[in-house]
Parts: structure tokens; C-alpha cells; sequence
């Protein structure tokens, strides 16, 4: 056994034989479910030999080996004693119901994000143009757009609906039709009315999530037991009929009244932690701490308690605010390390997630840059702390759910009071100043290997030395648009520990070899394929993030391990839309798996690219 050792230090380490409940393995890693963690020695797991790197998430504990993980895996597997049962049963860990139901709010609010931005930016826009005087707030042209405006927060149980359904089990067109219904006139807002004789509250669903959050969830199990107990033969007809039937009451009489004051709670609990805590300790901490909840995946669960505040009050008195005053400081602090650095290629990345960053778009430095650097965290407490400071004692208020740059004209106040809006530029302003200053002071790790290597090669220009390379072009492999490895939000890819690469968010559903070579391995979930190429360079090619958990629904590949392909050669296709939709990132990930074997891995600067399109190069000689 070639991995004997390596893999009972693994055992030792994770806590022994009788903590390990089940491992499973994707392409790169060992995914364990452990029955503590606590036991888990994790900083002496990353200091092994033979480990990449160690990450630890509500999914599984997962331990980094490389592309040989199938060989590590089945020593382990034996050695374990484990049967197949028991490993299909450990793919998934059980969450605690409170991180579970954080996670619906969050990840349902992700794709209707959307229509909130542009509602909140469409508030701006308005704002500027009422206040120039071009159109008329009385006029018809002001009073359609504004209805686009109120109308995206007004059906936000709609927006809901269609966004937790499938994740909840339920069938996405009953629940918008459950959400309609309780929108109508007849009943949204409506004193008076009963039910089988049982009066009925005055609620008002629109503008709410929690109500109809509730009763999707609901709607998920009866739909389970009414599949269980209808014929086959009588489905289409009966299904929709009998779960409509049950569920319109159960949400009138129980989870709409429950969803409704406990909706209500949460916005009581924030405006009391608002008016006692005091609004300008909730913005700084917010501001200083934004970065951290998004790296944890946890940065769009405030979105739903927003708009139930501006719902409320007409306006959020600290979450929004403290949002723009973030990015903008994140902006900050890599502008601090743009200026600082003498690398190029550090240059080019700083740049580029600077403009993001103020633009509103904070993930590409959080994942990029701030994990692994870390000090930019600290700059971003500094200069958003500050700048969340500013704008709570001076009671900035958000108007609409608009943030970045270009939300800024919406915390003009009513009628074209301008100090709000006046504050709000100076907090920006200090956080954005204090935040580069922070960072430029704290300075960018050194690289100096990196930066030897690109001096040197100045040099050899400069003195006029003629140099020779050699090297293996790497096509796209998926129609889409190039990003750079640091942009991927996984810190395996993203942190080059697997080896260099690019990733590719895809625009159509075919995947293509980008080289000629013979195919090596096809994971069992076919989202990862090994290929061998020229010079023995070894490709992984990784659809996706975490998409191993879909055991392969949505991939149809039609190749083999031990096939010969060649450059631009269809391997399958992929229904990028069902993995969206399945709450996974969908983006292709291509990286040299033994980088250290050349001289360097060249990616193509960010653009869109087509199969033929060139993605990287291989530096030989």
C-alpha cells in the first residue's frame, strides 16, 4: 500500500478511526464526515507532506492531496474498513436547523438580486433626473418608472417564491401561484375576512419574505406525501389541485399570520439594537466587518430584513449604507496595494478588483486577494470602521436598496434635502482614504521569487539579450468569459495550490478538450477530467464548485479514460442552468496540474473566449 502512512497520519490526526463517519472523494480532495470536528488537529493535517491545504465548511472537512486523490482514497477506504453504503451516506453532513434555514434566506435571495439592484438603482436615477428638472414627478413618464421601482419590492413574496421553491422541494409555478393569491386585492390587507368560520388577521404579505418563505417550506412536504398517496395516472390532475387545497388555508390560518409577526420581531429586534446600541455602532461594525460575512457566504442574508425596513420606516438606517461604505473601503485597500506593489502581474490583479470593488462587486479581492493576503481585512476595518462611523453620527439614512458608486444620488432626501446625501460622499470619502492609506502602510506580502524572476527578465530585454521560448497553447474549453484563477471562489483553485490556470464562466452548455492528449481519469460524478498532453503536461479540467454533490445530474460526457482527444474535440455538454438553479457556482476551472514541471503558466488576460480561443500557455523553455 503506497499511502499506508501517509493516510494513518491522516487518521491519527482527524481523531482516530472512530470519528471518521464516512469519506468520500472528489478530484483533488478527501471529503470527510467527522463526528467532531473539535478533534480534528487541522493546522498539523496542513503541515503534512503530501497535503495541499485543509478547508473546513458546513459541507465536510475536506483534505487537499492533489489529482492522485483515487489512489489515497481507496488505501483509506480499506484501511477504514468502510463499505460503499456508508460512504454514500456521508456525502452530505447534516446541518443544524438554524444554519439550514440561513442558508435558504441567503442563497434564495442571490438570484433575485437582480431586480433589487435595479430597482434601487432605477431610485437614483429618478432622484437626479426629478431634481434637474428634465422630467416632472408629476408627470406619467415619472409615475411608470416609479411603478417598476415599487412594484419589485411590493411582489418581493413572488420574487420569493420562485427562488426557494425547487430548493425547498416544492413546485415552482404552485408557489408563485400561492404568492399571487395572497397578493390580491381580496386578501393583502383586507380587514373582515374568514375562513371555515375561523376570522382571519389584517395582514399585509406584500413587501414581506417571511410569510411566504414559511409556506414554501410547507409546501414541499405535503407535495412529498400527496406524490406518495396519488396514482401515478392521476398526478397531473390531482397533485396541484389537492396541495393548493391544503396549502391556501394552511398559509391564510398558520404561516402567514406566524411569518407576519415574526417578520415583524426581526425588524422590532433591529430597531431596538438601532435606537438603544445606537445606530452609528451598528454601521461601523457593519461596515468594518461586511468582507468577512461574504467570504462566509452569509453577505445577502440582511437583504430580506432591508427591504422589510425600508418597507417600514421608508428607509434602512444603517445595513445598506453600511454596505457601499464597505465595498468602497475594499476599493480603498486595493488601490493602498496597487500603488504599493512593484510585481506586475500583483499590479494588473490589484487594478482590476479595485474598479469592481468601488463599482460594488467586492468578491473577486475578497476571494482573490483578501484570503490570501489577509492584511487588506485590517485595512478594511480600519477605513470602513471609520467611514461607518462618520455616517452614524451624522444619521445617514438609505433611501432605496442601491449601493456602490452608482447608488449614491438615491440618499438624496425628500424633497431635494442634499445633506444626506452631502454625508454620505464624506463617509465614502474617508473610508475609501482611510482604507488605502491603511493598506499601502501595511504593505503586500513579498513574492519575491515572482518578482526576481520578472526583474530578470527586464533586464534580459533591456541589456538586448535575445531570448528563446518554447511553449504548449491550452484552448478555452467552454464558449464564456476568461477570469483569472484569483477569482475563483475556491481556495484551492484560487490560492494556485492545485497549479496554475484560468477559469471560464461558461455561455454554452459544450465542453471541449483544450489540447491534444489522451484522457487519464473521468470522475464517477463526471465534473472533473484528467487529460495528459504534449510534453506530458497534465490538465485538470473542473466543472464547476462543489458540483460533485450533484453525482453527476446535468453532466453528459462522451469520453472515456484511455481515449485520445485532440484540441477542440466536444467532450459532453453540461446544463449550466440546472447547476445555477441547484445553487452551485457553474464555472469551469482549468489549471496544470504540475505547473512546477516549466518555467511558467501564462493565463490570457480577462475576455470572452469560444472553444477555439486561446486560454493559457505553457512556458517550456
Amino acid at each position: 500500500m503506497k499511502y499506508q502512512e501517509f493516510n494513518q497520519e491522516i487518521i491519527d490526526l482527524v481523531g482516530g478511526k472512530d470519528n471518521i463517519e464516512a469519506v468520500v472523494h472528489c478530484m483533488t480532495r478527501l471529503r470527510f464526515t467527522l463526528k467532531n470536528r473539535s478533534k480534528a488537529q487541522t493546522e498539523s493535517i496542513k503541515e503534512m507532506d503530501g497535503v495541499i491545504d485543509v478547508v473546513s465548511n458546513p459541507v465536510a472537512y475536506q483534505i487537499i492531496v492533489g489529482t492522485h486523490v483515487n489512489d489515497v482514497h481507496k488505501e483509506l477506504i480499506s484501511m477504514l474498513g468502510l463499505d460503499s453504503e456508508s460512504q454514500e451516506t456521508g456525502k452530505k453532513e447534516k446541518k443544524n436547523f438554524v444554519k439550514a434555514a440561513l442558508d435558504v434566506v441567503s442563497e434564495s435571495m442571490t438570484p433575485i438580486l437582480e431586480p433589487i439592484i435595479c430597482a434601487g438603482l432605477l431610485a437614483a436615477v429618478l432622484s437626479i433626473v426629478s431634481l434637474t428638472g428634465l422630467i416632472s414627478p408629476e408627470s406619467s413618464t415619472y409615475m411608470i418608472f416609479d411603478t417598476l421601482r415599487n412594484a419589485v419590492f411590493y411582489f418581493l413574496p413572488i420574487f420569493m417564491a420562485m427562488s426557494c421553491a425547487k430548493r425547498l422541494g416544492a413546485n415552482p409555478y404552485l408557489a408563485v401561484a400561492l404568492a399571487v393569491t395572497i397578493l390580491s386585492d381580496s386578501i393583502n390587507g383586507v380587514s373582515g375576512l374568514n375562513m371555515f368560520g375561523i376570522g382571519l388577521p389584517e395582514i399585509t404579505y406584500s413587501n414581506s419574505f417571511v410569510p411566504i418563505l414559511l409556506a414554501v417550506w410547507i409546501m414541499g412536504y405535503v407535495t412529498k406525501y400527496v406524490k406518495k398517496i396519488v396514482p401515478d395516472s392521476l398526478q397531473l390532475f390531482l397533485t396541484p389541485l389537492l396541495v393548493m387545497i391544503v396549502m391556501l388555508p394552511a398559509t391564510l390560518l398558520v404561516f402567514g399570520p406566524l411569518g407576519f409577526y415574526l417578520g415583524e420581531g426581526i425588524i422590532g429586534v433591529f430597531n431596538w439594537l438601532l435606537n438603544t446600541v445606537g445606530g452609528w455602532f451598528v454601521l461601523m461594525l457593519y461596515s468594518a466587518l461586511q468582507p468577512f460575512l461574504i467570504m462566509l457566504g452569509a453577505g445577502n442574508f440582511i437583504m430580506p430584513v432591508v427591504a422589510s425596513l425600508i418597507a417600514a420606516n421608508g428607509y434602512d438606517p444603517a445595513f445598506i449604507t453600511a454596505c457601499t461604505i464597505s465595498d468602497i473601503a475594499v476599493g480603498g485597500a486595493m488601490l493602498g496595494y496597487f500603488l504599493r506593489t512593484k510585481n506586475n502581474k500583483q499590479k494588473q490583479l490589484f487594478g482590476t478588483v479595485t474598479l469592481s470593488a468601488i463599482l460594488g462587486i467586492t468578491e473577486p479581492a475578497i476571494y482573490g486577494v483578501f484570503v490570501k493576503y489577509r492584511r487588506p481585512f485590517v485595512a478594511v476595518m480600519i477605513g470602513g470602521g471609520l467611514g461607518g462611523l462618520f455616517a452614524g453620527i451624522t444619521g445617514v439614512k438609505a433611501y432605496s436598496m442601491a449601493w456602490g458608486l452608482f447608488g449614491l444620488p438615491s440618499y438624496i432626501g425628500k424633497e431635494g434635502d442634499f445633506a444626506n446625501l452631502w454625508f454620505m460622499v464624506a463617509a465614502v470619502a474617508i473610508s475609501f482614504l482611510g482604507a488605502a492609506i491603511a493598506s499601502y502602510m501595511l504593505g503586500v506580502p513579498a513574492e519575491k521569487d515572482e518578482e526576481t524572476q520578472e526583474l530578470s527578465s527586464e533586464k534580459a530585454v533591456e541589456e538586448g539579450t535575445k531570448i528563446s521560448v518554447r511553449s504548449i497553447p491550452l484552448k478555452s474549453v467552454v464558449k464564456g468569459q476568461l477570469v483569472q484563477l484569483s477569482e475563483i471562489a475556491d481556495k484551492a483553485f484560487s490560492t494556485g495550490a492545485l497549479g496554475k490556470g484560468v477559469g471560464i464562466i461558461p455561455e454554452d452548455n459544450t465542453i471541449y478538450s483544450p489540447i491534444d492528449g489522451e484522457v487519464t481519469v473521468v470522475f464517477p460524478t463526471k465534473h472533473a477530467i484528467g487529460i495528459k498532453g504534449e510534453n506530458n503536461a497534465e490538465i485538470l479540467i473542473h466543472i464547476g464548485i462543489d458540483t460533485v454533490e450533484l453525482d453527476g445530474e446535468g453532466f453528459e460526457l462522451s469520453i472515456k479514460a484511455g481515449d485520445k482527444v485532440h484540441a477542440g474535440q466536444k467532450l459532453g455538454t453540461v446544463d449550466f442552468e440546472a447547476i445555477k438553479q441547484a445553487g452551485y457556482d457553474p464555472t469551469a476551472i482549468v489549471v496544470v496540474t504540475n505547473t512546477n514541471d516549466y518555467l511558467d503558466v501564462i493565463p490570457e488576460t480577462n475576455k470572452p473566449v469560444c472553444d477555439s480561443d486561446l486560454a493559457m500557455n505553457i512556458i517550456i523553455e
